[in-house]
């Protein structure tokens, strides 16, 4: 009796196994169905169910938080910037915050420590009882391959701050003393970027383009008041070690290509440091592109990159000459003041 009743048992096992096989696959196909439905139906609030619900697709999370082409441009507008679909690049407005700042060479040393690895070309010159500085960038801005042209005057004395700077501080141009400028960005030979009007501070930036400086050729032109003016600037454009070959001009339209850098670059641009930089640069570009590769507008994109990396998110509206690297204009605001400027 005892052995027949072990046959039955071992029997009713055999078949037991088929069974609970089925059950466990059913309940791994099943239950999470099961559970993401009982989530959403408790959880109305979508901030809680983004937070408790693993796995959902890209499709579903780009509900929670979409940003809308108005809203973008608010974003970029706060950064200073406008954004051109046409063209797919972000440019300078005339009214950005960054021209109140003006300019000095702190500025431009402060650069590569902050991920911008740029090539600088400045043109000193005097001009109607002004100092005039006209510079030209171009290279990696953190995210963008950019290019920028600038106009500053100054009237007055040299700053001397201690162990900080000693040089000139420049005002932004004002109204009266922007110039129509126009510009070719051109990689290994091929132009990227391109603008024109009449500015103070024209310049354009592609986000997620990589690109070493070297790489880069800006072809420039500018159309000064006066011929006065243009012969003033063509002299000092000589002095910085310009040939023919590298400059021409045209009535009041001076025309500059910009290649290798003919005047000293920033001390801060050292050779590791540019190096570190422009890894982390090419890193960012690099999952940039690979998140953004089946999105075909700015919008899109920029969803897309807060949805998957919102450290790379953050990354983004930085773009070309960041807030950060004003932070100098504050070590030497108390200075600007002449009955304060150690001078």
């Amino acid at each position: 009796m005892v052995t027949r009743i072990l046959m039955l048992g071992e029997i009713y096992l055999i078949l037991l196994i088929p069974i609970l096989c089925i059950i466990l696959f059913a309940a791994v196909a099943f239950i999470p169905k099961v559970y993401r439905y009982f989530c959403n139906w408790i959880f109305s609030d979508e901030k809680a169910r983004s937070t408790i619900l693993p796995g959902r697709s890209i499709a579903e999370k780009r509900l929670d938080s979409k940003i809308n082409f108005e809203a973008l441009k608010d974003v970029i507008d706060t950064a200073g910037y406008a954004y051109n679909p046409d063209k797919g690049i972000f440019f300078s407005t005339m009214e950005a915050w960054q021209r109140k700042m003006g300019y000095c060479r702190l500025y431009d040393e402060a650069a590569a420590p902050l991920s911008m690895i740029i090539d600088c070309e400045p043109f000193y010159f005097s001009y109607g009882g002004k100092r005039w500085l006209i510079e030209l960038w171009k290279g990696q801005y953190g995210m963008t391959t950019g290019c920028e042209i600038g106009i500053y005057t100054s009237t007055g004395p040299d700053l001397n701050i201690p162990n900080i700077f000693n040089g000139t501080f420049y005002t932004c141009a004002n109204d009266r003393e922007t110039m129509y400028m126009q510009f070719y960005l051109k990689k290994n030979g091929e132009t990227i970027l391109s603008r024109k009007n009449r500015h103070w501070w024209l310049t354009g930036f592609k986000l997620g383009e990589f690109s070493e400086p070297s790489e880069l050729v800006l072809d420039v032109y500018i159309t000064f008041k006066s011929r006065r003016m243009r012969r003033a600037f063509v002299e000092s454009v000589q002095r910085a070690g310009y040939t023919t070959d590298e400059y021409e001009t045209r009535g009041n339209v001076v025309a500059i290509r910009f290649d290798e850098p003919h005047t000293k670059q920033p001390f801060s641009r050292t050779v590791s440091r540019e190096r570190i930089m422009q890894k982390r640069n090419k890193m960012y570009c690099d999952l940039y592109q690979g998140i953004t590769k089946d999105y075909s507008n700015m919008a899109d994109k920029i969803n897309a990159v807060k949805e998957q990396s919102p450290d790379l998110y953050k990354e983004i509206f930085n773009i070309g000459k960041t807030l950060p690297l004003y932070n100098t204009y504050k070590t030497i605001t108390h200075y600007l003041n002449p009955k304060n400027s150690v001078l």
